[in-house]
């Protein structure tokens, strides 16, 4: 594995160095003079500080050509949640503490993930997924800040997802994203193209494919708010974790309901995506006819997303067996709308 470092510190770097020489391939360089041309390159680790406005220009400024490594790995200060999401906005794949052990450093550049399609995904796919992983970041950023989100940079990045997968298939999609993304930010980006796809196989109106995609944008914006420790937590939740993860839907409609530029009916599918038909979802226990079309089709998406995903700590369900299980949710999900979602689910 050809593996580049690139940081602020040479001691740093030689300390990484020595980590990982019996492993790799290596070859490095300071984030000043990060040109990182004309490399064969499998996974870059980028070992800076990201409360320096230079180190973050740097970062920037080799962005088009970060965005074409597999696996991008940022050491931060990882107790910070908005050095996260900074790492994550500049393009990171995979977020580790600023002192990592030599198996953990290990573990992210070797691991099983599902590899890509026999055919070679469009470098398009890959852009669109990391311009969508920053534009979720930067959103969670603002939220974590204070600050008003930027709609407009939210409704580019779902265009930019919207005509990738309308020229190169939902399944390509999803292997990009498995394999270049982890965590709430994998999940965003599937849930968003498995969206979009459930919409085309509908024939809507690109206006109403607009609507889904921001909703799918913004559905778990509220999880800004859920500690790490949470959200990362590699097994199941206890009844307090799980009880804090819930509050997620409405803390993401407060976040966004002062907004002018976010509709109604976008607010309502934020709030209420873990809404079921019979009226056990929540927060508000909403039952069949006061669960808008948008809504249930974004929760048919997301839960289909949430079975399929990469966890470090489960193999990948096999889309047969993630859309078994939404047949078997009978009473809470639109039965005519599971019938719809099939092609979606296992052919496209």
């Amino acid at each position: 594995m050809n593996v580049h470092l690139v940081g602020d510190d040479t001691a740093r770097l030689a300390l990484l160095r020595g980590m990982l020489a019996e492993r790799c391939s290596l070859t490095s360089e300071l984030i000043g003079d990060a040109g990182i041309r004309g490399r064969d390159i499998d996974a870059i680790i980028v070992a800076a500080d990201l409360r320096d406005v230079d180190n973050i220009t740097a970062l920037k400024d080799i962005s088009d050509r970060l965005a074409r490594i597999p696996r991008r790995i940022f050491l931060t200060n990882h107790k910070s949640r908005l050095s996260t999401v900074q790492a994550y906005a500049l393009g990171a794949t995979s977020v580790l503490s600023n002192t990592p052990s030599r198996n953990q450093l290990l573990g992210k550049l070797l691991d099983a993930r599902p590899g890509p399609p026999a055919k070679s995904i469009a470098a398009d796919d890959r852009q669109a997924a990391f311009a969508g992983a920053a534009c979720i970041a930067s959103m969670f950023a603002a939220v974590l800040g204070g600050a008003e989100i930027d709609v407009d940079e939210t409704r580019r990045a779902g265009r930019h997802i919207a005509d990738c997968i309308a020229e190169n298939g939902l399944s390509d999609w999803l292997s990009t994203v498995r394999r270049h993304h982890e965590g709430t930010y994998q999940h965003c980006l599937l849930v968003t193209g498995i969206t979009i796809d459930f919409g085309l196989s509908l024939g809507v109106h690109s206006s109403d494919l607009e609507r889904l995609y921001m909703a799918a944008m913004f559905h778990d914006i509220g999880k800004a708010k859920i500690p790490l420790t949470i959200l990362d937590k590699p097994g199941r939740l206890d009844v307090k974790e799980r009880a804090l993860v819930e509050t997620h839907p409405a803390a993401g409609y407060d976040a966004l309901k002062d907004n002018a530029a976010i509709t109604a009916e976008v607010l309502n599918a934020v709030r209420h995506h873990h809404e079921f038909l019979d009226g056990s979802g929540y927060p508000d226990g909403l039952m069949a006819n006061n669960i808008p079309d948008l809504t249930r089709i974004l929760t048919i998406s997301d839960i289909f997303s949430a079975l399929i995903e990469y966890r470090s700590y489960k193999p990948v369900m096999a889309r047969e067996k993630a859309y078994e299980i939404l047949q078997g949710m009978e009473g809470k999900l639109e039965k005519p709308l599971i019938g719809a979602f099939r092609d979606v689910a296992l052919i496209r």
